[in-house]
């Protein structure tokens, strides 16, 4: 298991956080999650490092700018 940082750009609100945390939350091998708009971050624990591209790009799917 392995615990990432993704910075994360247009998460403004309650409602951005939960998207997001939801969109990440389908990859089977997400173990845990939490979105931090006030700080830009979503941090994202996987129990597959394999797993991060595509955590990256559920969070761009649903319209957030991932750097």
């Amino acid at each position: 298991m392995a615990k990432h940082t993704i910075a994360v750009e247009g998460m403004s609100c309650d409602h951005c956080k939960k998207a997001v945390e939801t969109a990440v939350q389908e990859n089977k091998d997400v173990v845990s999650v939490v979105a931090t708009p006030a700080e830009d971050i979503v941090d994202v624990e996987l129990s597959n490092d394999a797993a991060l591209e595509d955590v990256k790009q559920r969070i761009y799917d649903i319209g957030y700018d991932v750097k």
